[in-house]
């Protein structure tokens, strides 16, 4: 665990001490030095649970590919940004590095966390990064706006979840995950017991997000910078779910009765946030209302509490990161050309960027689960888990299938066929950065397909 985080933690000083014109290429070769170690972590999965331990981290078969996609995903932030942050002055373009630095050893300390409350501090505090993050380099004059409502659903949503693991601690007379399986049972009977475990799933629903508690996912996407939009989508959502599923375990005679109306509403929200993707003219809203109804899906697939749902779940979480971040760094260098997000005025780019289009293709077909990619096997997964605690759902998860096959290709068909607009008059060339930032977000995701079993969880 240190081999990963001594490095990340020294990437701080090797940003402020660089030479400008050495600045950028450092830190994408430190990070990229750092992502490449980071995937040992795959070696060492043994069938006992957890492995690299002591005292304070350690990972198991469900942290280790979310700490491996972590790690992967700061040299594409780095990547992503320098084209947008080339104008800024230097010591804000190392202040924004260091930032997504310290975003992704918080992350790391997160998913590696033994003990809850470790866990609940790191979760915490990479709201104080990607804050900055979105306020400080978003693009338009409503990011404060964005980053007040980041905040406050985010900060509303976690206070009870700190109180119910105080009570916790109280209860059990530890946190640590490794011994809390091995205590007795709680006995779950009374009406502040519903309560308590209200308030230790309500957090992570609305980090998720859960549809109704989903407002300020949209807002923030928009406005952040594509680093923030990128980290959003492929990691800190993703928070939501492991710590559901790190908190199940405790709640669990409570958990068939009091999990049906979330259930519900995650289904419901699957339709509803894909009926608004299909009217949607922002492209970077219609990729985050996308990224609401993907996740409605892990939301049911985690609270039916089966093998197979939370299999599925975490394949589709770490496919969906990979595959949500790979469209909005292609939104972003639509953006970057034409200076607008809205589809009607930069369609037709297949005329003039016919390789981007290419690209634009198989993240549209990641996005809508197209077999065999990793995103079907985890729907398909969820969906059977889902169909067999009761058949209803069928209707519901089968309509939102479709409805995102159909925004996604509208999407591809909006951006990429259709005449060029008279107004597009020039637009730069790719660049072989931009290349190479869609392939080593797609390459991973195609080769999972050899060997999905690493991103499969317990289920080995």
């Amino acid at each position: 665990m240190l081999k990963i985080l001594v490095p990340t933690l020294m990437l701080i000083p090797t940003t402020w001490l660089t030479p400008t014109k050495w600045l950028w290429t450092t830190a994408l070769g430190q990070s990229l030095m750092i992502a490449l170690m980071s995937l040992a972590w795959f070696n060492n999965m043994s069938e006992t649970g957890w492995s690299t331990l002591n005292p304070y981290m350690a990972t198991d078969p469900l942290s280790t590919p979310l700490l491996t996609l972590t790690c992967w995903l700061l040299p594409l932030m780095i990547l992503a940004s320098q084209n947008h942050m080339a104008l800024e002055p230097v010591s804000r373009q190392r202040t924004y590095i260091t930032l997504l630095t310290s975003l992704q050893l918080f992350l790391i300390l997160a998913f590696g966390a033994t003990e809850i409350i470790m866990f609940y501090v790191m979760f915490e505090a990479t709201l104080i990064p990607t804050l900055i993050i979105i306020t400080r380099w978003g693009n338009q004059t409503e990011r404060l706006n964005a980053g007040t409502y980041f905040l406050f659903y985010t900060l509303a949503g976690s206070l009870p979840l700190l109180m119910a693991l105080l009570l916790l601690q109280n209860e059990a007379g530890t946190l640590s995950m490794i011994t809390l399986q091995y205590t007795k049972p709680l006995q779950l009977l009374t009406y502040s017991d519903k309560i308590w475990w209200a308030g230790c799933l309500l957090a992570f629903l609305v980090k998720m997000p859960l549809y109704g508690m989903h407002l300020w996912l949209p807002k923030a996407h928009v406005e952040a910078p594509i680093a923030g939009s990128m980290v959003l989508a492929a990691v800190l959502l993703k928070l939501g779910g492991y710590g559901m599923m790190r908190m199940m375990t405790m709640l669990e005679p409570l958990t068939k009765e009091m999990s049906y109306p979330f259930i519900i509403l995650a289904l419901w929200g699957i339709i509803m946030t894909g009926s608004i993707c299909l009217r949607q003219t922002d492209l970077k809203a219609l990729i985050a209302y996308s990224s609401v109804s993907h996740m409605g899906l892990v939301v049911g697939g985690i609270l039916i509490q089966t093998p197979w749902g939370f299999t599925g779940a975490l394949i589709l979480m770490v496919a969906h990161g990979l595959a949500s971040s790979a469209l909005f760094c292609l939104a972003n260098t639509n953006y970057e050309r034409t200076h607008s997000r809205t589809m009607i005025l930069a369609r037709g780019l297949q005329m003039v960027l016919p390789l981007m289009t290419s690209w634009w293709f198989i993240a549209s077909l990641a996005n809508l689960a197209l077999p065999p990619l990793p995103n079907l096997m985890g729907e398909l997964m969820i969906i059977t888990a889902l169909f067999n605690w009761s058949w209803w759902t069928l209707a519901l998860t089968g309509a939102g299938t479709l409805i995102t096959a159909s925004y996604s290709l509208y999407m591809f068909l909006m951006t990429q066929r259709g005449p060029l607009p008279p107004h597009i008059i020039s637009l730069d060339p790719t660049h072989s950065r931009e290349h190479l930032l869609i392939a080593l977000h797609l390459v991973p995701l195609l080769l999972l397909i050899l060997k999905p079993e690493l991103i499969w969880g317990w289920a080995t």
